[in-house]
């Protein structure tokens, strides 16, 4: 009788958590500005304010420093700055006093707490290490989602080093967090632009005539002069000329700078939505260290806005973390959520990870990096820990045996693990392994949170030959998971 050969299966692979954790801090708030609804009703509460003596108006303004002035920087600025965004209501405003300004800003103005419900969904980039730094060690920025009143999420950032050991420091933090400057976009693409508003369905003979009359190459300012020459155009109909004001001026402000300050650390930095695309907030961003052909390093970042109804892609684009430049992908394959860009182009394509149908993995080549017109298929689900669906964890990593991706599955009780695959580097439209059991899953602890039972990750780096991987547990807060790449490569190029 022949003896039947018996295979072991391989051991379970799983990542080694670190004693770190980061959770949302209350404390870390921005002056917001603070609209009641209704024109009239503002201009009731200036003349309210306008009616108080001098006296008042001091004795008012003195208590409010006192109470507010050390939860902000440059809190007299950010009053001000509110003030501006009703000046336009307030009557004879060149004779207002500036105790007058700021109080009146004040009372436009309320504190928002940027990650007083959640911190979570973090991604990791390497940036340049500063000259106080270790040999060995690597300096890195991590990003996160930060969640607040009424679930409107931002980004907020941490800075540390990973040093030759591979031990994890983070930078102080302090209670400060800086509402940026914005600056709409200094200059559109007039094509561009164009192919945006047909690919939304605006385009008109309204748009058509607007667009015409800008050159190739316009700023905001030029479609504001262009905008008012057509509504006093008698061509059109008003609700025409009102329909296609309205999608060009969505679109050109969902394209916008923000600016921050350099002397201030990257950790009190946060990009807070901004245009009405995103009013409920801008979800998951997932940076990535770009290199371009010349060796050129961007650092782009994809993320979802939202604005309670429909959902958005854009692209971020800093090359210092202090300028953030937003930018609308476009494209008919610019629909759905997770999009991930890798590193470098392929044969002389960018290559962005994305996922169509809130499903399957697929995979997107363009020729120009704000425009994706086609998909394919790269994945189904496939083990049990993913049957209901998976996603891309961030951006793929590139190590010499393949492009290593962390992936997320969707199991039972909607439960979020976290996956690992190895693509092809020529070829990433070719899945060389994938290990068949999650890398990680949520423990006890984790499945605790604002989303019960759930951990994600935006992206991960590799340093000293270990895998790095930031992630949420329970959509609530932030820990860190290891692998080493030669035990994780071995069972991956396994044959």
């Amino acid at each position: 009788m022949m003896k039947m050969e018996t295979r072991t299966a391989p051991p379970t692979l799983l990542a080694r958590r670190k004693s770190i954790v980061m959770n949302a801090k209350i404390s870390r708030v921005i002056p917001r500005l603070y609209l009641p609804s209704g024109d009239e009703r503002i201009r009731k509460v200036i003349q309210r304010v306008l009616s108080l003596g001098e006296n008042e108006v001091d004795v008012m303004l003195e208590t409010l420093l006192q109470d507010f002035s050390h939860r902000h920087r440059n809190f007299r600025e950010s009053l001000e700055r509110n003030f501006e965004q009703v000046a336009r209501f307030v009557p004879d405003v060149d004779q207002v006093s500036k105790q007058q300004r700021l109080l009146i800003g004040a009372y436009f103005t309320a504190e928002y707490s940027v990650e007083a419900a959640a911190l979570f969904n973090p991604s990791i980039v390497q940036v340049p290490n500063q000259e106080a730094d270790p040999e060995g060690a690597c300096r890195f920025v991590m990003s996160f989602r930060a969640v607040g009143e009424g679930h409107i999420s931002s980004i907020e950032f941490r800075s540390g080093i990973i040093d030759s050991n591979n031990d994890i420091f983070f930078d102080a933090l302090n209670d400060y967090v800086e509402a940026p400057e914005i600056h709409p976009n200094p200059g559109y693409d007039r094509h561009l632009f164009r192919l945006k508003l047909q690919e939304m369905g605006a385009s008109s003979a309204v748009t058509h005539q607007l667009l015409n009359r800008l050159p190739d190459n316009f700023t905001f300012n030029d479609l504001q002069g262009k905008i008012t020459e057509l509504q006093n155009n008698g061509q059109f109909r008003p609700q025409e000329k009102t329909d296609a004001i309205d999608m060009a001026m969505w679109l050109a402000q969902s394209n916008y700078q923000v600016l921050f300050r350099k002397e201030h650390p990257i950790s009190e930095r946060v990009i807070f939505p901004v245009s009405e695309s995103e009013r409920k907030g801008i979800e998951d961003a997932r940076f990535v260290r770009f290199v371009d052909d010349d060796g050129t390093v961007t650092y782009y970042a994809t993320y979802t806005a939202y604005n309670g109804e429909t959902i958005l892609p854009q692209l971020i684009e800093t090359c210092d973390f202090i300028s953030f430049k937003v930018i609308t992908l476009n494209g008919a394959q610019i629909q759905g959520k997770g999009m991930a860009l890798f590193p470098r182009k392929i044969r002389g394509q960018y290559v962005m990870l994305s996922r169509q149908d809130g499903e399957n993995n697929t995979i997107m080549f363009s020729d120009n990096l704000h425009f994706w017109q086609q998909a394919q298929l790269l994945q189904e689900p496939e083990f049990p820990y993913e049957f209901m669906q998976m996603g891309n964890g961030g951006s793929p990593i590139e190590t010499p045996e393949g492009w290593l991706v962390v992936t997320h599955g969707v199991g039972p009780l909607r439960t979020y693990s976290l996956g690992i695959e190895l693509l092809d580097l020529e070829d990433p439209t070719r899945i060389i392994s994938r290990i068949e059991e999650p890398i990680l899953v949520p423990n006890a602890h984790e499945r605790e949170g604002y989303v019960p039972n759930v951990v994600y990750t935006c992206g991960a780096l590799i340093h000293q030959d270990e895998l790095i991987i930031p992630y949420a547990s329970g959509d609530q807060r932030c820990g860190i998971a290891t692998l080493q790449v030669p035990e994780l490569m071995a069972r991956l190029t396994a044959r």
